[in-house]
């Protein structure tokens, strides 16, 4: 007779956080993220629990982004919606320019593609540029901001409201009132946010939960000398001590959504799940009962080796299930830790795939996890899954509405599962097993590189605890300034993780100059509020002193072999061959093809060594991937013959890359550790590519790859300049160029040139 299955209890556990886009309190919006968000995510992301009875949601929102949707809801304005309820004979060149260069962002494949008139307009803009305004015409740049709001409505919503229906249903011909009608209408969406949120609370449907204020990096605040000893921080800002600032951000945040909810959080997510032991003495002491990280994190700190087979599922689940007890120096805190691989399937894997299939997908998944708890002494298993609430959906079809509903229904049907809110949960369970110790890290690395221990994001860091330095003196002087408490916002604002994330490397927003502009406009908010002259370097651009090409060109000519095999030795040549490190990162070191690029050339090619991520080897995913690069070349100062990069934006961010025209494309695909295809294409008239003979090409791939192309093949002459650069393109959608914001050049040597 077959073992009873037992049941296996569901967090899912949905976060939601948009950085300040303001550069002041009672400014305007910079850029439209919360608004856009807002109306495709924020909302119907908790209506789903309306739709099945018997589901059960938890949210995670800071407090931030709660403030900035009260603004939105009581008519505030970003300069897109500005721009949008402009009246079309009011708009100016440099509103245009505006348009062309921003009314875009949004995936292509389900975003601009669906829509004949957004498309072409779209190839347009690809074709011709940003620089010319006269590509359109009145009516098209009003045709342009309608579909530009339209897209990012919810699907749902779109099917629901018969004027917005209608509207979407037009297609082009928008009027000025169509434009306000559809901006309306997205200011009574957010209106409905809060007192949503507010009622499945009292339900008992949803749990809210909350991060500090402003989302900073407890750790790194809290834990800042610890860090520092580890070689993160150099001594110009040794002495900035933030664990205050990390409580008063915390307890701001609890008091906060007290306010606004009737409602006080049992538990803190904190940012990007970072913790650290001091983190959770900090949240103890603030009342906080449970708090949550990454299966990572776990692993370490209990030193267990989480195994997964070469479909990915554990071999040993029990153990990720459980709720933690943390003995910290006030008291306990309960600690659950999310399922990683669950996550990177959401967030990278199914968005390329039939939304039925994948959620039947993750159901088996959890169904095989179930099926391995039968063993199990205890009763009580808690599988959790954690992850950003907003910012994967619009590469899913549908805004990933199918993927849900399809996973929501094959649980809710399922009696053997059950899905929890996470206090109720805890409270009701008496397994817990104890947690001898916490390691710190995030929930993709332990040492917070994605924030410190970068040039540009230590500059930032110098900037931040220069001025911090200022502030605590000048509350030691003037103790009764009724301006310090905003002064100090300002400053809270500043300690935010998005700024560090985006300034230097890895990550690239597409829109890096006007993050560094708030962040230093809020670090020179805080001399104004205490009528101070701001210190000039905070007149100096970060974004301008961040490396616009590779850590090194190269050193000399060299002519290396072509083996495939990687450098074993001091003496090799390509040790003298320029080279771009690509870092980890959340989504880089899921998605690239390649950890580090070597490259060079003697007087007749040009030379490649690329040396493969390491960690693709190691992943355990039931869709075998095929990983792509594409690499683009054109003589520099050539204007004939010229093709646009064909490939797909995968997110709403699009790179000014975006528009360059090249010559050459080489095309370079792995699937499975086996090299499937390196071709070249060409570019002719009329914006098009045409396959090119690839025979001249020498390549060898084992260890890296090695790459050998004639200057010939490329047209570069003696003494002429070849640019290039590497789009990492999976799927054909790019994930992120190399380098993320210029060409390289590379000059082929004259006769008697020896070196770059």
């Amino acid at each position: 007779m077959m073992s009873q299955t037992k049941k296996l209890s569901i967090a899912f556990y949905w976060h939601m956080h948009q950085p300040v886009y303001q550069l002041a309190a009672d400014s305007g919006y910079i850029m439209p993220w919360v608004r856009l968000h807002a109306v495709k995510d924020y909302l119907d992301m908790a209506l789903w629990v309306e739709k099945f009875p018997n589901l059960k949601l938890n949210f995670n929102y800071v407090p931030a982004l709660l403030d900035a949707l009260i603004d939105y809801s009581e008519g505030a304005q970003d300069i897109h919606s500005r721009i949008t309820s402009t009246p079309d004979e009011a708009l100016t060149d440099e509103d245009k320019t505006f348009i062309l260069n921003n009314f875009f962002d949004a995936n292509y494949q389900n975003m601009i593609l669906p829509n004949d008139e957004y498309r072409r307009m779209y190839k347009i803009v690809q074709m011709e540029g940003t620089e010319n305004v006269d590509i359109f015409t009145s009516q098209e740049y009003s045709d342009l901001m309608a579909l530009f709001n339209l897209a990012w409505i919810d699907p749902s919503f779109k099917e629901s409201d018969p004027k917005l229906k209608k509207l979407v249903k037009k297609g082009r011909n928008y009027t000025y009132e169509d434009r306000l009608t559809i901006l309306d209408i997205q200011r009574k969406i957010i209106q409905k946010i809060i007192p949503t949120i507010k009622k499945l609370l009292k339900k008992n449907k949803i749990e809210v939960t909350t991060s500090p204020y402003y989302h900073p990096i407890l750790p790194i605040l809290t834990d800042y000398k610890t860090i520092r000893e580890n070689g993160a921080f150099d001594d110009d800002i040794s002495n900035m001590k933030t664990d205050l600032d990390a409580k008063l951000q915390t307890k701001m945040a609890l008091d906060r959504i007290e306010e606004i909810f009737d409602y006080r959080p049992k538990g803190i997510w904190p940012s990007e799940q970072c913790v650290s032991a001091k983190t959770l003495n900090m949240l103890s002491s603030l009342g906080v009962d449970w708090s949550i990280s990454d299966e990572g994190i776990l692993s370490n700190s209990i030193d267990f080796e989480f195994e997964h087979d070469f479909k990915g599922y554990l071999q040993e689940p029990y153990n990720l299930l459980k709720v933690y007890d943390y003995n910290t120096e006030n008291s306990d805190i309960k600690m659950i830790f999310r399922d990683s691989i669950i996550h990177s399937l959401i967030e990278f894997e199914y968005p390329n795939h039939n939304p039925e299939a994948t959620a039947n997908d993750l159901y088996d998944r959890i169904k095989v996890i179930q099926s391995k708890i039968l063993s199990s002494p205890d009763d009580e298993h808690l599988l959790t899954i954690a992850m950003d609430g907003e910012n994967c959906w619009e590469n899913y079809i549908e805004d990933g509405n199918k993927f849900l509903e399809t996973l929501y229904r094959l649980i809710s049907e399922d009696q053997t599962l059950e899905t929890v809110l996470i206090s109720d949960y805890i409270s009701k369970i008496k397994e817990y097993k104890k947690l001898p110790k916490i390691v710190s890290g995030a929930s993709f690395n332990k040492n917070f590189k994605l924030w410190i221990d970068e040039p540009v994001k230590d500059l930032a860091w110098t900037y931040l605890a220069h001025v911090r330095h200022d502030f605590s003196d000048y509350v030691k002087r003037e103790p009764l300034n009724p301006n310090i408490s905003l002064a100090r916002q300002e400053l809270f604002i500043c300690e935010g993780s998005d700024w560090f994330w985006w300034y230097g490397e890895p990550n690239y927003s597409g829109r890096d100059n006007i993050f560094d502009f708030i962040f230093r406009s809020h670090l020179k908010n805080i001399y104004k509020y205490l009528d101070l002259e701001s210190p000039k370097f905070l007149d100096e651009p970060l974004t301008s002193l961040s490396p616009s090409a590779p850590s090194n060109y190269p050193k000399s000519l060299i002519t290396p072999k072509i083996n495939g095999k990687d450098i074993t030795s001091e003496t090799d040549v390509w040790n003298n061959a320029g080279c771009i490190e690509i870092p980890d990162g959340p989504v880089l070191r899921e998605s690239k093809l390649f950890d580090k690029i070597r490259f060079g050339s003697d007087k007749e090619n040009f030379y490649l060594k690329l040396h493969l991520n390491k960690y693709i080897k190691t992943i355990i995913s039931p869709i075998k991937r095929t990983y792509q690069m594409y690499i683009y070349f054109r003589k520099a100062g050539r204007k004939q013959a010229l093709s646009p990069i064909r490939l797909v934006n995968k997110s709403q961010n699009i790179s000014p890359l975006a528009m360059e025209k090249f010559h050459n494309e080489l095309q370079v695909a792995i699937r499975e550790d086996e090299l499937r295809f390196l071709r070249i294409v060409k570019a002719i008239p009329g914006d098009m590519w045409v396959l090119e003979n690839s025979k001249q090409i020498e390549y060898a791939y084992d260890d890296v790859l090695d790459i050998k192309i004639p200057f010939e093949i490329l047209g570069i002459e003696e003494g002429e300049a070849l640019e290039f650069l590497f789009i990492n393109a999976n799927y054909g959608m790019i994930d992120f160029y190399i380098p993320n914001d210029v060409v390289l050049t590379l000059e082929r040597p004259a006769e008697k040139t020896a070196k770059r």
